[in-house]
């Protein structure tokens, strides 16, 4: 388990968040999927997000990633789709023609924390039970 760290925090969080183009259109194809791949990439690099896992499906994207605690998962959400649906409308102007709402994402998401080898159990049992006979800390990792 690799902890990752800032200035003022040591954390281990890993995120799967889900969501689709504005009507769950089929329009990440080809270019625009890969230009939405790599703006994703561009926008964790910047910020200090991690992106272990991600797949840009025609109707909607999965993206697996750590990032800093300063960061609701809400913001992330936000600043990833609405940059990416920034510059996909500068680099595409016809893809609003398909859109015509004016967005490219949907206003939702799916967010899921996911552990590693630290389960829900364990963490209740550590803060249940997290001085010995003695009071000192016991170990969780």
């Amino acid at each position: 388990m690799a902890f990752q760290r800032t200035s003022h925090a040591v954390y281990d969080s890993k995120y799967h968040l889900v969501w689709a183009p504005k009507y769950r259109k089929w329009i990440l194809r080809d270019a625009i999927r890969d230009r939405v791949r790599e703006l994703f990439k561009e926008i964790a690099d910047h910020h200090g997000f991690e992106i272990e896992e991600m797949e840009v499906a025609i109707d909607h994207v999965h993206i697996f990633l750590s990032f800093p605690p300063r960061y609701s998962i809400a913001r992330v959400v936000g600043m990833l789709k609405s940059i990416s649906a920034s510059e996909i409308f500068e680099d595409f102007p016809k893809i609003k023609k398909e859109l015509w709402g004016g967005e490219f994402w949907e206003d939702g998401y799916f967010a899921r924390t996911v552990g590693d080898r630290v389960t829900a159990d364990e963490i209740k049992r550590y803060i249940q039970h997290h001085k010995d006979s003695k009071g000192t800390q016991m170990e969780l990792f």
